[in-house]
């Protein structure tokens, strides 16, 4: 079925589905949930909530409801569930939504997420294609939390790089948000489990244009790098090898890194395109607010591969 109000549907890879009310009014639809990547069910609360609020972000919109998705053991303490649950609830209100009910199942391995309803002006939907030749490349979080939680489940990880990767992943997209609705956004994902290189080259292959990354200009987590070297590295992230590897150029790039950039990313930060005449008054804005951002690379006319590392 078609239907010409669906602005956004799955054809794109796009991250949520947006759907057009009225002229000035659409409606953002998205879904996710997972297993706990932490151990303590409160911060997995805030990380799964974080994490499903971030494709309204990602497509310039703003959420307004939550459901809860809730797959917990029948026999497992409830006590744990109410943790998850406030967790998330709380990260719910930081976003200035309402939680409005939801469904749960007996299931025998915890699971929790959202399914998200967001608003945004359908002429100012930002999607994950696009982006114009000259744009400059931008994100907003450091890459390498999978690699350290890889790391913290064979408890090698040190407790600061517990603290770090907990302080991204529970971090709402939405303050980025908020600068970015003032600026002809060309196109923007968020990164989650194709990792940024996945991610990116959604983006590329989705514009047909080439993304031209500068590999010193990545922002990562320290301790990724360590870990990384010492392969403690996912199963995701190989996955996320074979998905982009025909279609990217590694100039002289470590393993490391290259682990680092196909890391899947639970509530990773903002990827997204601009026009680099807009990028002093962005910097202005981004100061002002004390949020950490990188400019890490430009778009370039369709070459052979969608992607260049160098």
């Amino acid at each position: 079925m078609e239907d010409k109000n669906l602005i956004v549907g799955y054809d794109k890879a796009d991250d949520a589905a947006v759907y057009k009310l009225t002229e000035d009014i659409a409606m953002i639809q998205t879904l996710d949930f997972f297993t706990p990547m932490v151990d303590d069910p409160y911060i997995f609360g805030q990380i799964a909530a974080a994490n499903s609020l971030s494709d309204v972000y990602a497509m310039g919109g703003v959420p307004k409801t939550a459901m809860n998705i809730v797959c917990f053991p029948e026999k497992e303490d409830i006590s744990i569930l109410k943790e998850i649950l406030r967790g998330g609830a709380e990260k719910i209100a930081e976003a200035g939504a309402v939680l409005s009910g939801g469904h749960s199942v007996h299931d025998p391995e915890t699971k929790y997420g959202l399914s998200v309803t967001g608003i945004a002006h359908p002429d100012k939907i930002w999607k994950n294609y696009g982006a114009n030749v000259d744009d400059i490349i931008i994100m907003t979080k450091p890459l390498g939390t999978g690699i350290i939680s890889t790391a913290s489940k064979m408890e090698k990880a040190t407790e600061e790089a517990i603290n770090k990767m907990v302080y991204y992943m529970t971090m709402l997209n939405g303050y980025s948000a908020k600068i970015l609705w003032d600026y002809p956004i060309t196109s923007c994902t968020d990164i989650t489990g194709f990792g940024f290189l996945g991610h990116l080259y959604e983006m590329a292959h989705a514009t047909e244009k080439t993304f031209v990354i500068e590999s010193e200009l990545i922002p990562y987590l320290e301790e990724a790098k360590e870990y990384a070297k010492e392969f403690y590295i996912t199963a995701g992230g190989q996955k996320n090898r074979l998905f982009v590897e025909k279609n990217l150029v590694f100039e002289n790039i470590p393993f490391w890194l290259q682990e680092i950039m196909l890391d899947p990313q639970t509530s990773g930060g903002l990827l997204f395109t601009v026009s680099p005449q807009h990028l002093e008054n962005i910097i202005k804005d981004f100061n002002r607010d004390k949020i950490e951002f990188w400019v890490i690379g430009t778009v370039e006319a369709k070459q052979e591969k969608s992607i260049v590392i160098r």
